[in-house]
């Protein structure tokens, strides 16, 4: 690194930010391109059990920890799931939980709102799929004596890195799922996660089965999610 590309701010090291600048005509071709393939992606409930390299579940993983962060404390924790016995484990409690949601907690608003897309309480993917990603917040971190550290803005900064996730793993060629079976704390407690971790999203990852459909939905347009000042 140029010595140029360095320098201290106040005792703390800051390096030149570096990107390479694109002109307007390929700047518009590339966001019109990024747009129409992340508009591709689709929460999918059929996968393939075909293996997926790890490598490749590894740099989804690299990608989602670029994201930003409260004070930059990076609170998640991204637990890979691929062996079977735990994968069981997890169908089943999730599966408790979400028979108990459909038959007793969830409004018939909610219900109603669920029919188009055709959900219920069986979760056979959680089993399929072969990898589960579970991430976990870190409500605060613990030093070397145990005492804790603070965490800011945990939601927000764990809830933006699971969007980098998502958008990986499409960019990779796979499908995903968004799982939220609630409550959640019995992933707590077969991953056997630290007390200062909370689970806060269920992802399976792979490739689609090879006949799969999804819901045709439409996505809101640009004058329904934007407002202009």
């Amino acid at each position: 690194m140029n010595a140029l590309d360095k320098k201290w701010i106040d005792g703390f090291p800051f390096i030149r930010y570096q990107t390479k600048p694109f002109y307007e005509p390929e700047m518009l071709q590339r966001s019109k391109d990024f747009y129409e393939y992340i508009n591709l992606r689709r929460s999918v409930r059929d996968f393939s059990n075909k293996p997926v390299p790890a490598e490749v579940v590894r740099n989804i993983i690299r990608a989602a920890g670029t994201a930003p962060s409260g004070a930059h404390k990076q609170p998640w924790t991204f637990c890979i799931v691929t062996d079977p016995e735990l994968k069981k484990r997890i169908r089943e409690a999730a599966e408790k939980e979400e028979y108990d949601s459909y038959s007793s907690r969830m409004s018939d608003e909610w219900l109603n709102d669920l029919r188009p897309l055709q959900t219920d309480w069986h979760k056979p993917f959680l089993e399929t799929a072969p990898y589960l990603i579970v991430v976990f917040k870190k409500a605060y971190d613990l030093n070397s004596a145990g005492s804790k550290i603070n965490n800011y803005y945990v939601n927000e900064s764990v809830g933006i890195a699971c969007g980098f996730l998502l958008a990986a793993i499409h960019h990779a060629g796979l499908v995903a799922l968004t799982h939220t079976p609630s409550p959640m704390n019995f992933l707590t407690k077969i991953l056997n996660r630290p007390e200062n971790e909370r689970p806060f999203l269920l992802i399976p990852v792979g490739y689609p089965a090879e006949e799969t459909y999804v819901p045709e939905l439409e996505r809101k347009s640009i004058d329904e999610i934007s407002i202009w000042y």
